[in-house]
């Protein structure tokens, strides 16, 4: 199946959610209780879809507001640099923060600690976007924590009634984090209404069992968005690849094995690189296999933005390394 996209608007995609500050233990492998210098880098999944797709060569605006204190200036400069719209990041000052984690480097017994509290990002609203910014996107991405809270969440659902309402190709990532959320209860009836709005979901099995309310009925749940209207739906499964529906039908894929350093920004990587490959006009099926090549590229390698591989190092790891 290959995707037909209205390739002549301003913008490839926008991205809606969370970005903030990622701190590394140096060196590679340290925990962070034992560390005494680490690396400093743009985080949050919203943040580092956008990289992705910018490193691909696509032109990326992040909708997210960012802190009014260093840390917000420091992630907007991250993001600038990379290439990433940062015009409708507004600054929010008083007692909002931009979110940090604290990444571990390791393969093994990985801890990453979450800050989240008075999330500047859950302060999105109605008045950071209007319907032609909406409409000069191809893809509008949706990260789940968006939706978490309020303002963010009515917002976020209306930028998705927007984007479907313009012609825009519309994405939920479920990128589901339970510390931003009241209920499991809360989370699986607000990601269904947002699923409802999108032409694709991905997800992973963890984040399907949430929608579905038990791992038993995860990829029949997912299943269904594809009989409700969505064009695809992608159900991962970690070190078992994933499974793609449409309505065409079902194919699995596998992974790229690598010696991992880290087992976070995968996620990230797939969906910008799944974004920039159908962007490209490549059959669902292949864009599968780029999105995934792009999964083990980030984990081989430290942090995530920094991570996200170029069009040319993409190819070359796809030519270079075999499938499973």
């Amino acid at each position: 199946m290959i995707l037909a996209f209205d390739l002549a608007r301003r913008i490839a995609a926008i991205v809606v959610g969370r970005a903030g500050l990622d701190l590394y233990p140096l060196p590679d492998g340290t925990k962070t209780e034992h560390a005494g210098q680490f690396a400093a880098e743009i985080g949050g999944s919203a943040g580092n879809i956008a990289v992705a797709l910018s490193r691909q060569g696509f032109p990326a605006a992040l909708l997210v507001p960012l802190s009014d204190d260093a840390i917000g200036r420091l992630v907007r400069g991250h993001l600038t640099r990379y290439g990433v719209d940062t015009s409708r990041c507004r600054p929010v000052g008083g007692e909002y923060r931009s979110s940090l984690a604290i990444c571990e480097t390791r393969r093994d017994n990985s801890e990453t600690v979450f800050y989240r509290a008075s999330a500047v990002d859950l302060q999105l609203s109605e008045n950071d976007f209007d319907p032609p910014f909406i409409a000069s996107a191809t893809v509008l991405i949706l990260t789940g924590t968006a939706l978490a809270a309020e303002p963010s969440r009515s917002a976020a659902l209306k930028a998705l009634a927007i984007a479907r309402a313009r012609g825009t190709f519309t994405i939920l990532d479920v990128d589901h984090r339970p510390v931003s959320w009241h209920s499991a209860e809360e989370a699986q009836r607000i990601y269904s209404t947002a699923a409802s709005l999108c032409d694709a979901v991905v997800g992973n099995d963890d984040e399907f069992a949430i929608i579905a309310g038990g791992a038993e009925r995860a990829l029949e749940v997912a299943a269904q968005f594809v009989k409700r209207g969505a064009r695809f739906v992608i159900f991962k499964k970690g070190l078992r690849g994933s499974i793609t529906i449409s309505a065409e039908g079902s194919f699995d894929t596998g992974i790229f094995a690598v010696d991992a350093l880290k087992p976070f920004g995968a996620g990230d990587a797939f969906l910008g690189n799944l974004v920039a490959a159908l962007l490209r006009g490549m059959s669902l099926d292949v864009a599968v296999v780029h999105a995934s090549a792009a999964a083990a590229y980030v984990v081989a390698r430290r942090g995530c933005a920094p991570a996200m591989p170029t069009a040319d190092e993409l190819n070359q790891f796809v030519l270079s390394h075999s499938i499973t």
